[in-house]
């Protein structure tokens, strides 16, 4: 692995560049690489200067996405749909796309990737009941189920390849949370930026799964399975807590009253 001016990394490879937190950590990698290429199938801000490359690229095209990954030392993959959709929009995007980025990291000899899964994993778990990686996965949609399936792409290629994986099940990542089940969910972006500081450069992680969110007063899911990360968030939820418990209640059938993945779970179906 190339070390230039005391950076870990030579050049890094983030997908998914346009959306949100793309966004934030096209700005957040600047500390780890010499060289930060971006790319999405959307538009994206013009390079900032030598540090950048910037390429459009659409998942579902496997040549491309090799081409995308070439003399990169690490990928953090956030690219692909992160709502719910029809199922064959999920598939190019997510199933078929993160195929294409662990078969893109095989031929080039990428030993590490960050992926970013999501708590939809575990959606149908109800609120309040802590659970943690090796708790079984219930996704509570299509865009769940494929995140669960990246997540075994990702075993797969350790075991086979060697390839290592930080799977991030984020939360909900926004600059405040917007509604009392993100009191629970919530992921700041100054959290957001240090679980991927950690899942490049711990060491021996095999394949390890990590909720990503902040330190909540009242969390859901457990860390205890991803200590040796030293992932240590240090934001909260809590200060936003009066003005949230102010909003309207949902009804007591509403699935954002009691189950984790709130909406999600009843998002759909989509050709009836």
């Amino acid at each position: 692995m190339t070390t230039t001016n005391r950076k870990p990394f030579n050049r890094l490879l983030l997908t998914g560049a346009a959306g949100g937190l793309g966004q934030v950590l096209r700005q957040a990698l600047q500390a780890h690489a010499n060289i930060v290429r971006v790319s999405d199938i959307s538009p994206m801000a013009a390079a900032a200067g030598e540090h950048e490359q910037v390429i459009n690229c659409d998942l579902a095209d496997k040549a491309g996405v090799s081409a995308l990954a070439e003399d990169v030392d690490a990928i953090v993959h956030l690219g692909g749909i992160s709502t719910e959709r029809a199922f064959e929009e999920i598939l190019q995007a997510n199933i078929v796309g993160t195929f294409h980025i662990y078969e893109a990291a095989r031929k080039h000899g990428i030993k590490r990737v960050v992926f970013a899964s999501s708590n939809h994993v575990t959606g149908f778990y109800p609120q309040g009941e802590q659970v943690d990686a090796h708790s079984p996965r219930r996704p509570d949609c299509y865009y769940g189920l494929s995140k669960a399936y990246g997540e075994d792409l990702a075993t797969f290629y350790f075991h086979r390849y060697g390839i290592e994986t930080v799977s991030l099940r984020i939360g909900s990542s926004f600059p405040e949370p917007r509604n009392v089940r993100m009191l629970s969910t919530w992921l700041s972006y100054g959290d957001l930026a240090h679980l991927v500081d950690r899942a490049l450069l711990a060491e021996n992680v095999g394949h390890t799964v990590v909720y990503g969110v902040s330190a909540n007063r009242d969390l859901w899911w457990s860390n205890r399975h991803a200590a040796h990360l030293d992932f240590n968030p240090k934001d909260s939820a809590e200060r936003f807590r009066p003005a949230l418990e102010q909003q309207p209640k949902p009804a007591t059938d509403d699935p954002t009253a009691h189950l984790q993945g709130g909406a999600f779970t009843a998002a759909g179906p989509f050709d009836d």
